[in-house]
């Protein structure tokens, strides 16, 4: 995270750099203002509840002998108390992360982005992203189609290329079924933080529901 690192940017252009990490590693607020407090930062956000259990699908894939996620999840499984250090409990307590970053940053140099609505509206949520960057709105409904097998929107042609563009491999994996009342405890949990979270934002997600 420092100058070196990122290509010259000319006048006219947006240099631009992803790591899913950033939000939550305490360091990050303090390095990346250091190194520009003018920088804008976007990050993608969803129902914590789903992100967990993906964050787990994930892992399962490459370590199938993990334990069951309603053993990750629980610290004691009788009293209903969440593991708040698992790392895939801790990332989704989102308004946590984002009291870290309002240390450096103010909340207009802050978007986020609704993961949900990324699939059922990817024009309109990159239209929040170009007026955020100060870009012109290029980016429309035209440029999408609707992939059913991964159950994402696709890039219809990505640039530089004539075939379309979809998410990986990695991503649209089905999901182990999780126990509806396991799911429930984990709403109750983040709901506070949920609550939270959209006041900061002033942005309701709609994950409570």
């Amino acid at each position: 995270m420092n100058w070196e690192l990122m290509p010259k940017t000319l006048e006219g252009q947006i240099t631009m750099e992803k790591t899913p990490s950033y939000f939550v590693t305490r360091e990050a607020p303090a390095r990346i203002s250091a190194m520009s407090r003018e920088t804008k930062l976007i990050v993608v956000v969803r129902d914590p509840v789903t992100r967990a259990i993906s964050d787990y699908t994930q892992t399962l894939s490459k370590k199938p002998d993990i334990p069951s996620f309603e053993s990750l999840t629980f610290k004691n499984r009788t009293t209903g108390l969440i593991d708040t250090s698992w790392s895939a409990i801790q990332i989704g307590i989102y308004a946590k992360h984002l009291d870290n970053w309002l240390q450096y940053f103010p909340m207009d140099q802050i978007l986020f982005v609704s993961g949900e609505r990324l699939i059922s509206d990817p024009a309109g949520e990159l239209g929040r992203v170009q007026d955020f960057l100060g870009l012109k709105r290029i980016i429309t409904d035209k440029h999408f189609y609707f992939n059913q097998t991964k159950g994402f929107p696709c890039l219809k042609k990505a640039e530089g290329s004539s075939k379309p563009h979809c998410l990986g491999k990695t991503k649209g994996r089905t999901h182990p079924n999780i126990h509806p009342e396991v799911v429930q405890r984990l709403r109750d949990f983040y709901r506070p933080f949920n609550m939270k979270f959209y006041q900061m934002t002033g942005r309701i997600f709609g994950w409570n529901d």
